[in-house]
């Protein structure tokens, strides 16, 4: 049984009342109370119920305001609990007391699996807390601590968990201010780890540096499968190590490099991979400068692979040409399942042509044209096809009574 109330300004007089029914409630499993302006007393209200509580396994507290002391309280909670399996504490305004306190519950505490600390204002202090209750810890699998400031020492502490938990599967570090130091910290671990198969590093300025040391993890880690590399300030240097680890990696599935600065030299180094690599199903280019010469050598790798089932090319500058490129490449692929070419400026030609290139695909179901500089002439390509092939979804600003207007 679920009860989620949203927004519902419950405060705490409302939280202590429905708090006395938690302690002999015997049916409800998720309790969601996001944003309802619950503060300190109605924590402790909730602390207490959980002490009690044997059928509550969620409990998302989203944007109240439990603060380090409220979260002092919920930790003396899980001290004792024996059925929470999964905490939501993002925008909570929790700082270090608060995830140290946290911390010493989760060396005792056995049945916590997920807990989520995003946007939160934990810095070091509350990282190196947290890592060595994850060197106890046995239980704990997702760590989403995302839009904190650990910085790098924050990152080497929690690097140095990473060497002995053997349970954490899923860890969200975007836009912590690690810096290229923190990921050579968190790279060295990833050598030896086994377990960890889910990174977010987006945001947090790593650089090439940090992306040739975590390339160097990549070519010998054999459990991570996703990596959130977006927003990091990596250039072609970067790119060509990322893209020599993918030569030789068989486990990563999923890669974002959203809004880096690539360009063309590191997108054809990553395109080159693309021939051979067959594990990589989902990569994101996104606002990367990619140019004509990047999308043909990204059409070649794509006429030869046989895995990857999704492709963000948004904001880019491949243009009409290497629309055209692309094209060629949908005649040939049968896998890529999805794509997306918003924002290069392809106008007419490119439109045309891509369009075309469905008659010969049977495996691209969603396409996004959006805000492509499309005239008259694409759009009615864009139009027929949409006739011509209902299995794919196209996603354009031009809808068909459009089309005779233009």
């Amino acid at each position: 049984m679920s009860l989620i109330l949203v927004g519902r300004w419950i405060g705490d007089d409302k939280t202590v009342v429905l708090c006395e029914v938690l302690k002999t409630n015997s049916t409800l499993a998720t309790l969601g109370l996001l944003r309802n302006s619950i503060g300190f007393a109605g924590v402790v209200a909730l602390s207490n119920a959980l002490k009690t509580n044997l059928t509550l396994t969620t409990l998302n507290l989203q944007s109240n305001r439990v603060g380090d002391n409220g979260a002092s309280a919920l930790a003396q909670a899980l001290k004792s609990n024996s059925t929470l399996t999964t905490l939501i504490l993002q925008l909570t305004k929790i700082g270090d007391n608060g995830a140290i306190a946290l911390s010493e519950a989760l060396k005792i505490n056995s049945t916590l699996a997920i807990l989520d600390l995003q946007s939160n204002s934990v810095g070091p202090d509350g990282a190196a807390a947290l890592s060595e209750a994850l060197k106890i810890n046995s239980t704990l699998t997702a760590l989403e601590f995302k839009n904190n400031a650990i910085g790098e020492y924050g990152a080497i502490a929690l690097s140095e968990a990473l060497k002995i938990n053997s349970t954490l599967t899923t860890l969200n570090l975007n836009n912590n201010c690690i810096g290229p130091n923190g990921t050579v910290a968190l790279s060295e671990t990833l050598r030896t780890n086994s377990t960890l198969t889910t990174l977010g590093l987006s945001y947090n300025s790593i650089g090439d540096n940090g992306a040739a040391a975590l390339s160097k993890a990549l070519k010998t880690n054999s459990a991570i499968t996703t990596l959130d590399l977006s927003n990091n300030a990596i250039g072609p240097k970067g790119a060509v190590e990322l893209s020599e680890a993918l030569n030789t990696n068989s486990t990563l599935t999923t890669l974002s490099l959203m809004s880096n600065s690539i360009r063309n030299y590191g997108v054809i180094a990553l395109f080159e991979v693309l021939k051979t690599n067959s594990t990589l199903t989902s990569l994101d280019l996104q606002s990367n400068s990619v140019r004509p010469n990047g999308a043909a050598a990204l059409s070649e790798a794509l006429k030869t692979n046989s895995t990857l089932t999704t492709l963000d090319l948004k904001g880019n500058m491949i243009g009409p040409k290497g629309a055209v490129a692309l094209s060629e490449a949908l005649k040939a692929n049968s896998t890529l399942i999805t794509l997306n070419v918003g924002k290069n400026a392809i106008e007419n030609d490119g439109a045309v042509a891509l369009c075309g290139a469905l008659k010969n695909n049977s495996s691209l179901t969603t396409f996004n044209l959006d805000d492509n500089s499309i005239g008259r002439k694409g759009a009615v390509a864009i139009s027929e096809a949409r006739k011509r092939y209902p299995t794919v979804a196209i996603t354009t600003e031009i809808f068909e009574a459009q089309a005779a207007t233009l």
